[in-house]
């Protein structure tokens, strides 16, 4: 790895650059169901109309995904603003792989396809079509793939989203899966049927190690049955509908069990287990749970031997899963990787929801360091707890930490994630969210003032859109809207010190990508030839 080349234009300022990301802030219009205008925000307000303020785009092709109707997520855009360039992610891999038909012919496919066909082929993941972890599209192929392979027994385990879709929409996925598992069985006289599940934030999918005994009550009902029975899914969620106001995402386990009351789908010695998550994150744990021989976060009981297999291997580190399906995208030459060949120290701080972002995914899905000796990466233990219920989260104690590290005068560059405008969001409480944007912009607001008295400048973003609607209308009823959106996010380069030395290029169609090469420059660096253009101009 070479090192940066000075600007010939702009030596940079003496202070630290630091890139604040807002997660979950885009930019919407105005209105009642916007949590980020109808909030006090003095300091974002003043940010967004500076003069250094564009909107980029954080969704769609811009962040590597299929199509302009796919939305951004916290993962997509930390590659994005990490590596400098656009990668084929997550759904974009998967759907080429399927429709080239390159995923069937996979050693791993074949030795689950082998499993399954001697004993039963578990499907686990994401029941939805939110495309941010998962797609029902990539579970119909490998269903029909399956029984076209000669597995005549399968089970699904699906995890209830109410969080990338619509709030209780949960019986609209189950109903469509029906119909393909009673399609799979007339064509193929096979035995596929739903077998258990439960809500995303419930159950298995938890991330960061913030909650194992989340994980603990996914494994125990996927693998040993062991959850509330019904007689269908349908049965189970319309129940818990009728018991509670919770959207898909809170509710309970549930097992499908036969006339006797015993589970259908019991895991044994044997079995095949795919795991059809694309995205990592709320992946590995679970992963851990099934093909870790030394496995100690929790007591598996009497775990059986199966062949586990992921969409994608979700750490590449620690090589979680062992077996995958479809390569992740290869990210080389990352920002990190070119400010340590420089010998530039930096920082990275978020809490535990974000953490993996600021760091993981910001180095192109590498764990660990890059350079201990130049990097130091801060992790501020989020709360387990709903976040609607403390919409500050942990966003002041992440500006505590960051201000000491500007201020020990050791670093040039900082990058840092502010959770709450997605996690918040994500509960689809409006009033939540709002108090969750006033605390934000209360940290940016000290952070603008710690950034002007080192003479630094601090770049304002997002990784994508969520608190900006937070309810659709129609017909007068308000329906929570917990997903993330289409919105593009805000830009905006605050520079204390700026005396008209470089003006925003203005380009179409720019995102997220174009802040490396931005911070580069602001750094007082030229950007690698290959990265997307900086966002200014000398």
């Amino acid at each position: 790895m070479t090192s940066l080349q000075p600007h010939p234009k702009f030596p940079g300022r003496t202070g630290p650059v630091l890139i604040v990301v807002a997660d979950g802030v885009g930019i919407a219009a105005e209105g009642p169901s916007n949590a980020v205008s109808e909030a006090n925000t003095p300091t974002l307000d003043m940010l967004n109309a500076s003069v250094l303020s564009t909107p980029l785009r954080a969704h769609g092709t811009a962040v590597g995904l299929p199509s302009e109707d796919d939305m951004g997520n916290s993962e997509v855009g930390h590659n994005a603003l990490g590596a400098g360039r656009i990668f084929a992610q997550g759904a974009k891999l998967v759907n080429k792989s399927i429709a080239s038909g390159a995923l069937f012919e996979t050693d791993v496919w074949q030795q689950a396809v082998r499993h399954g066909a001697d004993a039963t082929m578990h499907f686990v993941g994401l029941h939805s079509d939110g495309n941010i972890h998962s797609h029902t599209d990539h579970l119909y192929a490998l269903l029909r793939a399956a029984a076209s392979a000669g597995v005549s027994r399968a089970r699904l385990h699906i995890l209830l989203d109410g969080r990338d879709v619509p709030a209780r929409s949960a019986l609209i996925y189950i109903d469509a899966t029906e119909k393909v598992l009673a399609e799979i069985n007339e064509r193929s006289g096979a035995d596929f049927a739903i077998a258990s599940g439960g809500g995303r934030m419930s159950i298995t999918m938890d991330r960061y190690e913030a909650d194992w005994p989340m994980v603990e009550r996914g494994y125990n009902c996927h693998t040993h049955g062991v959850g509330r029975p019904f007689a269908s899914a349908t049965e189970a969620v319309e129940t818990m509908y009728g018991e509670s106001d919770n959207g898909d995402q809170y509710l309970d386990s549930f097992v499908i069990a036969d006339e006797l009351g015993a589970p259908i789908g019991k895991m044994v010695d044997g079995d095949a287990v795919v795991l059809f998550n694309y995205r990592g994150d709320r992946s590995i744990e679970i992963s851990s749970a099934y093909e870790d021989d030394t496995f100690a976060m929790f007591d598996r009981g009497d775990h059986p031997n199966v062949y586990f297999a992921g969409m994608l291997q979700y750490d590449g580190d620690a090589f979680i899963p062992k077996n995958y399906l479809v390569d992740p995208p290869a990210i080389d030459r990352t920002m990190g990787e070119f400010l340590c060949a420089t010998g530039l120290k930096t920082f990275a701080i978020s809490e535990t929801q974000k953490f993996g972002h600021v760091t993981f995914f910001w180095n192109g899905n590498k764990s660990g360091y890059i350079d201990e000796n130049l990097e130091t990466y801060v992790e501020i233990p989020s709360d387990n707890i709903e976040f609607n219920k403390k919409p500050a989260m942990k966003a002041r104690e992440i500006t505590d930490a960051t201000i000491d590290l500007l201020r020990s005068g050791e670093f040039r560059f900082g990058r840092i994630n502010l959770a709450n405008g997605d996690m918040v969001g994500h509960t689809g409480d409006l009033a939540a969210a709002v108090e969750a944007m006033e605390v934000v912009d209360e940290c940016v607001a000290r952070l603008v003032e710690a950034i002007n008295d080192l003479s630094g400048v601090l770049i304002y973003t997002a990784d994508h859109g969520n608190a900006d609607i937070m309810y659709t209308e129609k017909d007068g009823v308000r329906s929570p809207k917990t997903s993330h959106t289409l919105s593009p996010v805000p830009f905006v380069i605050h520079d204390a010190r700026y005396d008209g030395e470089y003006q925003l290029t203005g380009t179409p169609n720019e995102g997220l990508a174009n802040i490396a090469a931005t911070t580069f420059n602001l750094l007082g660096y030229l950007a690698p030839d290959d990265y997307e253009h900086s966002l200014i101009s000398f």
